[in-house]
């Protein structure tokens, strides 16, 4: 049989034969197609280079050193394969390849949970936390003994939560009993069983009685007409991780707002993603004190607000 005659994934895997070949070859394929990248990558290239490193199991913050590495042939024909799937099936990288990275941590995902993308992750390893400029929201990240992560999802945030806060227990909250059955296997796969407890409910009414210094939380928060364009790659994550609630998706985070104080210590803080419901909020809470916080790629999408100012609203 001729390469031409070969099954289109199969000629792929005959004419590719380097790292740098297949993230080439995926790029091109992956603008083609016009694929939407969100989830963990913000590029074709970027999801390239994530997708081939992680399906050859090489570390996907280090392709350099892998660039012109001659590939096996069952290493071509998987990478051929998942490349192909990715623009068939449009469904995100993480899911194809079971894992998603959060500053460098790895966790599992599938499709029983949203893919994780929170800005909260990059904000709890600032200098925002426990950092040594002027202004922190925690000067002593060992002084904060209980953390409370709503609508988990993966547990992602809840285990990093863990690690930035040495001293503390956290309880991680969904309402979806699929995702909470991903974020145990997180859980014990970063050996947190005994700090990181996970609770099935709605929001605070699992926690009747408990108090914590901090509660993060990236909850749904998709208003009614954005998720009547999501693209395929968003629509393949569950509906209920995505919808926020009311016309302006901010239904969910009101609730959050309004609830918060009876579960905060006295000198405890909210920190949350909201999305574009920025403007939202301030039109609803006009003397509110929301401190819009900047990361890398987003400004006003998260905001900090402390149980006393919470109590003004």
């Amino acid at each position: 049989m001729s390469d031409m005659a070969l099954p289109p994934a199969d000629r792929v895997a005959v004419e590719l034969l380097t790292v740098r070949d297949f993230v080439r070859y995926a790029v091109s394929r992956f603008n083609r197609a016009g694929l939407v990248h969100g989830h963990g990558a913000v590029t074709a290239y970027d999801e390239a280079v994530f997708l081939v490193l992680e399906t050859l199991k090489l570390p996907v913050d280090q392709l350099e050193p892998y660039l012109d590495a001659r590939l096996m042939p069952g290493e071509r024909h998987a990478l051929a394969e998942i490349i192909n799937l990715r623009v068939t099936s449009r469904k995100p990288a993480a899911y194809l390849t079971k894992r998603t990275y959060i500053q460098g941590v790895p966790f599992y995902i599938d499709e029983r949970v949203i893919v994780p993308r929170s800005f909260i992750g990059e904000l709890l390893f600032g200098e925002l936390f426990g950092g040594e400029q002027d202004f922190t929201l925690v000067d002593d990240v060992t002084d904060v003994e209980s953390v409370l992560d709503l609508c988990t999802g993966s547990g992602c945030l809840a285990i990093l939560a863990a690690s930035i806060f040495p001293l503390a227990t956290v309880d991680a909250v969904d309402l979806s009993p699929d995702a909470l059955e991903v974020a145990k296997i997180n859980v014990a796969d970063h050996g947190l069983e005994d700090r990181v407890k996970l609770y099935h409910g709605d929001l605070f009414k699992p926690l009747k009685g408990k108090k914590y210094d901090l509660i993060i939380s990236n909850p749904p928060y998709v208003d009614a007409e954005a998720m009547e364009n999501l693209p395929p790659e968003y629509q393949a994550e569950p509906t209920m991780a995505l919808v926020g609630g009311g016309a302006d998706g901010m239904d969910i985070v009101h609730r959050i707002l309004k609830e918060a104080p009876k579960y905060l210590t006295n000198d405890g803080g909210l920190l949350v993603e909201v999305g574009t419901g920025r403007a939202a909020l301030e039109e609803a809470y006009p003397d509110a004190d929301f401190l819009w916080l900047e990361t890398e790629l987003s400004f006003g999408e998260v905001f900090w607000i402390t149980r006393q100012q919470l109590l003004t609203l």
